[in-house]
């Protein structure tokens, strides 16, 4: 068999068709515009066959100088077992500099993360469906407590963000109200709590969900529910917030996940009395 040429370049949006195929071959929903998204608040590289032919992606999401994602990690079927996963990591590793690292892991590449010194902290489980009606608030939340704004308090999203996720997601958030828009849960006048509602793969994604308790959580992934009727929606939560038995009674079943890990920092859960992730943007993205 013939030898072929791999390079390693940066990641342009040249490549975005090629990711796409690569991602649709992994059987992932990700849409162009999800790639572009992905690309747009990362920097990335890609392996080149033989100057032509896309066949690997990773991407790393820097978060300031708090923390980073490695994420969109796919090698090509026909070219698995050559450690061409171990270079793109490399690269990715290079990108992020000295930051902390969090990915979520598929059952393929757990090993390989493992090897590298990433260790696990939890597990994401993915809900989608389309719910048969919108659950009602729980009995704790004011039916008037939330509200979509077109004109939200960016800086106030940020700093509840910003101490439940461990990391300043200001891009991040700026993106999604460009592309989405956020219900948000007010207390007494002052945001406690929001959910970003937006096109995602297959249909539509509600996250991330930040709020202070279970109750609040509920109560913004049902107000999205409500405003979407008929919509296929995708919620993807962490095992440790309690969510997921809840999500499966209302509609939107459990089918599937990835392991959450970190590498370069505590393994004790990120979070606040404040303010906590209830749902991830996307397993990508955090």
């Amino acid at each position: 068999m013939q030898a072929t040429q791999i390079d390693l370049v940066a990641f342009l949006p040249s490549h975005l068709d090629g990711a796409l195929a690569l991602s649709r071959q992994a059987v992932w929903p990700h849409r162009l515009e999800d790639w572009r998204m992905a690309l747009d608040l990362s920097a990335g590289v890609v392996a080149v066959e033989d100057g032509e032919r896309l066949v690997g992606t990773v991407l790393t999401t820097c978060y300031g100088t708090d923390c980073a994602t490695i994420n969109m990690v796919i090698v090509d079927e026909s070219m698995r077992g050559r450690g061409l996963g171990r270079k793109l990591m490399d690269a990715a590793f290079e990108l992020a500099a000295d930051r902390p690292l969090r990915l979520v892991a598929t059952t393929d590449g757990l090993p390989l993360y493992e090897k590298l010194g990433f260790v696990r902290t939890g597990t994401v489980m993915q809900h989608q469906g389309i719910p048969a009606g919108a659950p009602a608030l729980p009995e704790s939340i004011a039916p008037d407590a939330v509200a979509f704004e077109s004109d939200v308090d960016l800086a106030a999203l940020i700093a509840l963000d910003t101490a439940a996720f461990g990391g300043d997601r200001s891009g991040l958030l700026a993106y999604l109200r460009s592309v989405g828009r956020f219900a948000v849960l007010r207390r007494d006048g002052a945001i406690v709590g929001f959910a970003a509602l937006r096109a995602f793969g297959r249909g539509e994604v509600i996250g991330p969900v930040v709020a202070a308790s279970a109750d609040q959580a509920k109560a913004l992934i049902s107000f999205c529910i409500a405003a979407r009727p008929g919509a296929f929606l995708r919620v993807d939560t962490t095992e440790d917030t309690g969510l997921s038995p809840w999500l499966s009674e209302i509609g939107l079943a459990h089918v599937g996940g990835g392991v959450v890990m970190r590498r370069g920092e505590p393994v004790a859960p990120i979070g606040s009395a404040v303010a906590r992730t209830f749902a991830l943007a996307n397993q990508a993205l955090g």
